[in-house]
């Protein structure tokens, strides 16, 4: 064993690589668009929420802070889902009968980039519309019928 080897062996008893965790690359086959739509209903809520917030008010900014952070992390979280539907769900046969499945999570996916980065109500609701339609086009290629619905 060499020198460095030796020295990376005791760096890394020292300081442990964190554990990777992921949705399930077994595959599991359990996918959802819901966790998606979840996340991106939060985006939503905390947008309209600091649209009419009252910076004025005792503790505002406090409150705002918090709320950015949520609105934020709950934009990633949509990404995330919906990237896990669009690499690990769909399949080459899915593309033949949806060939614009890579334009439709792509455009979705950059929407709730552009949910995270700024306050714009329009911008998240369009965000619901993209989720909407891959929740439509997810159930179909499953052959089902799950109407669309949200939890505000």
């Amino acid at each position: 064993m060499t020198f460095s080897h030796r020295l990376l062996a005791a760096f890394d008893r020292c300081v442990p690589a964190p554990v990777a965790d992921a949705h399930c690359d077994g595959p599991c086959g359990v996918y959802d668009p819901s966790s998606a739509r979840i996340a991106a209903e939060a985006v939503l809520s905390m947008t309209k929420k600091i649209v009419d917030l009252d910076m004025s008010a005792d503790g505002a900014h406090n409150t705002f802070s918090r709320f950015v952070a949520i609105k934020e992390e709950q934009a990633e979280i949509t990404k995330r889902e919906l990237n896990i539907l669009w690499h690990d769900y769909f399949k080459p046969n899915h593309l033949e009968a949806y060939p614009d499945l890579h334009t439709t999570f792509w455009n979705a996916a950059k929407q709730a980039s552009a949910c995270k980065t700024s306050v714009d109500v329009g911008a998240c609701e369009e965000l619901m519309s993209q989720i909407e339609a891959i929740h439509h086009r997810f159930w179909e290629s499953k052959g089902r019928e799950v109407p669309w619905y949200t939890a505000s």
